[in-house]
Order: C-alpha cells, then sequence, then structure tokens
C-alpha cells in the first residue's frame, strides 16, 4: 500500500512541477512579450506553490528525507535508539492531527462557510487549503507505517 502511494504522491507532485513550470513560463511571456501579464498566472504558481510544498514534505516524511539532527542518536543503544524513533514519530503524529488535520479542517470550514474566492481564479479558497488535512492524513499514515516496521518496534 504505501508503495502505490508513493508512486502516486510522487508522479501527482511532478505534474504539479510541471503544470507550475509552463504556468510561470506563460506568466513571463504574457508580461513581457504582450506587455500585460495573464492575471491568473501568478495566482495559479502560487496555489501550486503551496500544494507542492506541503504535499512534498509529506512525501519527503514518507520517505524518511525530512531534516533531522542526529546528535542523540548515535550516542544512544539499539533500545533507546528504537525508543527515540518511537517517541519522535508519536510527536510526529500529534502533530500532524492537530496543526494539519485539525486545524487545516477548521481552515477549510472557516473559509467555505465564508465563501472566500481567490480573486484571479475565483477558486473557493477551502479548496486551496484542502491539501492541509490531506497531506496531515498522509504524514499520519507514513509515521504510523514507520511505527509498524521492526527498526521502531
Amino acid at each position: 500500500m504505501k508503495t502505490k502511494i508513493d508512486y502516486y504522491l510522487g508522479r501527482f507532485l511532478a505534474l504539479l512541477m510541471g503544470v507550475m513550470t509552463v504556468d510561470v513560463l506563460w506568466g513571463v511571456f504574457t508580461r513581457y512579450a504582450m506587455g500585460n501579464q495573464a492575471s491568473w498566472s501568478e495566482e495559479l504558481a502560487r496555489f501550486l506553490l503551496i500544494w507542492i510544498g506541503i504535499l512534498g514534505a509529506a512525501y519527503a516524511s514518507g520517505q524518511n528525507m525530512h531534516l533531522a539532527i542526529d546528535l542523540l542518536m548515535p550516542k544512544l543503544t539499539d533500545t533507546n535508539q528504537r525508543r527515540l524513533k518511537v517517541l519522535i514519530n508519536t510527536l510526529i503524529i500529534l502533530f500532524a492531527l492537530t496543526v494539519l488535520v485539525i486545524g487545516g479542517a477548521r481552515l477549510m470550514y472557516i473559509t467555505n462557510v465564508l465563501g472566500q474566492l481567490s480573486p484571479a481564479l475565483r477558486v473557493p479558497m477551502y479548496v486551496v487549503y484542502s491539501v492541509m488535512p490531506l497531506s496531515g492524513l498522509l504524514v499520519i499514515y507514513y509515521k504510523i507505517v514507520d511505527l509498524k516496521s521492526p527498526e521502531a518496534a
């Protein structure tokens, strides 16, 4: 299951990067060749950057490519290293649950109730913010998989 999620998430992130590249090139072209930048291109690039950054962080978390400071880990015994990994993964799960899933869902709810639309694209803002709970659920899934792995047990 994890390999399928990794595969599709990686492809989706690559697609978003490609769309953002084309969008930015279009914005530059319209600004310099036509004298007036397309109003929607900058906003779309901003939204794509948000999605790539937050989903990319979830993907990096699943690949264990996130930033880590390894000062304490090498000094511990194998048993204490496993305990520390369990503690770290549990704290990450709690953070993702409270900030990304619950906080992101509340942000989506508020922007939906207020009916906020983006200025240029007229996209409901809750759609843009939906990446937060999605990313939080992915981080939680990846960390639960890490906790179930033999290394963390």
